[in-house]
């Protein structure tokens, strides 16, 4: 019987899948950074606050003297429904703007060998949550048809709050399946969730059916903590599950998968690109799983394993079962910065 690769922090083969590639980072030909920063939710900020200087309609500009970064995005969703004539101009010209740099992103990353021949891109992140952020999406995909590009763009099916935790279904260890759940952690620069898995593969083996049966969230950017006050919270939030787990009679396999920021190496060690967390995760000596399960309660009278992953990857296996007819396909989240991932379907 073949050996489980799912074992170990940051598998890149799954059965019937390869994780070809993550955190693909493109330098700007015009700029320090990356190319990716051109599509990001903080992107799409900017070419608003461009707009509001150079080419607001009207005597005036809609927003006031509010800066840009203080507008609260639920009242730039708003006046895409309904709002002032001068502001809604304003959106839609910077939406106009994000989508023709997250099409050239994309563009770019095609021509990439980790990403040739992928033929669909589910988006995630926090952006496209918004109706501005979907709009782009919605404006990116045409665009890329117009550019034949030969690709399709979608939205992430699941709210963006349990992708990060459902896409440890495709991930989580085979011995993992004999059990009811599982206990998942999302981590990102503002909030942390974790939260009760049900996979359901006796329902639907694809994983389709599966479910986040409880969730609990820290938004530990409010509370600015240092690494080891994280950790702690962050146990206590999974105990607290585990406790809720055991009320209901829920059997609970002793595995915690995480998805975080930043490449993962082999070992489980943060290598880089977990600048957004709380304190210095990429310290050679820290190692999260080992931290945090010096906290944890056991679980079925065994201490739970505790794997680590990619943030993009796990996003993006939560889609999985909507991808199984294309052999190669890729995910982009957009948040505070890009993150992506590209796979590749497996015959059996």
């Amino acid at each position: 019987m073949p050996r489980d690769l799912r074992t170990r922090h940051a598998a890149t083969r799954l059965p019937g899948l390869r994780i070809d590639s993550c955190n693909l980072a493109l330098r700007d030909p015009d700029g320090d950074g990356f190319l990716g920063d051109r599509a990001s939710q903080t992107a799409f900020r900017r070419y608003l606050d461009a707009r509001r200087r150079r080419h607001f309609t009207g005597s005036r500009d809609p927003f006031g003297r509010v800066p840009t970064d203080g507008i609260d995005k639920r009242e730039i969703d708003l006046v895409l429904v309904g709002g002032d004539a001068d502001a809604a101009h304003l959106v839609h010209a910077a939406v106009e703007d994000h989508a023709h740099q997250l099409a050239g992103v994309i563009r770019a990353f095609l021509s990439t060998d980790d990403w040739h021949g992928v033929r669909r891109i589910v988006i995630g992140g926090g952006f496209p949550g918004s109706r501005v952020g979907a709009l782009s999406v919605r404006r990116a995909n045409r665009l890329l048809k117009l550019h034949r590009a030969g690709v399709d763009l979608s939205l992430l099916r699941h709210d963006g709050d349990d992708a990060g935790l459902l896409g440890w279904v495709p991930l989580a260890p085979a011995a993992t399946h004999r059990h009811k759940a599982f206990l998942a952690v999302d981590i990102g620069g503002t909030n942390i969730r974790c939260g009760i898995v049900a996979p359901r593969l006796d329902e639907r083996p694809d994983g389709s059916r599966a479910q986040v049966l409880e969730r609990s969230q820290w938004r530990h950017a409010n509370d600015t903590p240092d690494r080891e006050e994280a950790v702690m919270r962050m146990a206590a939030m999974l105990n607290g599950l585990i406790a809720h787990a055991r009320t209901l009679g829920l059997g609970l396999a002793p595995f915690i998968g995480i998805a975080c920021p930043g490449e993962i190496d082999g070992d489980g060690r943060i290598l880089h690109g977990a600048q957004n967390l709380p304190g210095d995760w990429t310290d050679a000596r820290f190692a999260l799983a080992t931290a945090l399960g010096r906290h944890l309660d056991r679980i079925g009278g065994r201490a739970p394993r505790v794997l680590l992953h990619n943030d993009a990857i796990v996003q993006g296996l939560s889609e999985r079962p909507r991808m199984t007819r294309v052999p190669r396909w890729g995910v982009l989240t957009i948040g505070t910065g890009l993150g992506n991932a590209s796979y590749t379907n497996l015959r059996s």
